[in-house]
């Protein structure tokens, strides 16, 4: 309770202070717009739908792509760490392609599909898939050696064993990578609906593709907070309990 008073309590300070600073003009309201200004075109965007619409659209394209990332990656991740051959090419490709800034592969995906929603999706894969390797190979890599060694004792061995306790004793590690494969999903999606534009659907990059070109600020500011909120409620509701539930389960929790 203490810490989110003092968290409501600092943004409360930051709003009115960028709010007391855009009507003493310290600054152009056209570079930087007051906090009133894009809270009315949030309502606007409410009330006609617009911005309803938009995030159904960004969110329909992100989960589909993230899904497939993370449905191609576990099993790669997992092949990465069993076998020596895989981990010294697709373990160090992975290594190396995770570095790529996510708008790297917009034009690709350009030339390849198109104006397309395969355009968006092959992106947001992209994003994806390479973290799901790193983070499920590095898990089962630090799963303790007693764990597979006991199972071999009561009789497990082979798939069995990496079924039913190296990938669950990874968990830990593999949510890890799925929370960043998501950041990473988000960037590139949002990379690819700024430069694709498809007549398919509208999603949250286009809003702010267009509210740069048309110098609306306010537009540019309010489709930022609407990401940074979508981002957080996942992490808070999702990603963050599950973490946690899984380190207390197998004891990786820091004390």
């Amino acid at each position: 309770m203490k810490r989110t008073l003092r968290a409501c309590f600092f943004f409360a300070v930051l709003v009115l202070s960028w709010e007391g600073l855009c009507r003493a003009r310290v600054w152009s309201p056209v570079l930087v717009p007051s906090p009133s200004s894009v809270g009315l075109y949030l309502w606007s965007a409410l009330a006609d739908g617009t911005l309803l619409g938009a995030a159904v659209v960004t969110l329909r394209r992100l989960v589909f792509g993230y899904l497939f990332g993370i449905a191609l990656g576990l099993p790669l991740g997992l092949l990465t760490a069993r076998f020596k051959l895989l981990n010294d090419t697709l373990g160090l490709v992975s290594l190396g392609l995770q570095t790529l800034p996510s708008v790297c592969w917009v034009p690709l995906a350009l030339l390849w599909f198109g104006q397309t929603e395969a355009a968006m999706f092959f992106v947001v894969v992209m994003g994806t898939l390479w973290s799901m390797i790193i983070a499920t190979e590095s898990g089962v890599r630090n799963v303790p050696p007693i764990y597979a060694r006991a199972a071999r004792t009561m009789g497990s061995k082979g798939l069995h064993t990496w079924l039913k306790v190296m990938l669950p004793a990874s968990l830990p590690f593999v949510v890890s990578g799925m929370k960043q494969g998501w950041a990473f999903a988000w960037r590139s999606l949002m990379a690819a609906e700024i430069y694709v534009t498809i007549l398919s659907g509208f999603g949250l990059g286009h809003l702010l593709h267009y509210g740069r070109e048309l110098h609306a600020m306010e537009q540019v500011i309010a489709i930022m907070l609407v990401i940074i909120a979508i981002g957080l409620l996942a992490d808070k509701i999702l990603f963050s309990p599950w973490e946690r539930f899984l380190h207390r389960r197998w004891g990786t929790a820091r004390s």
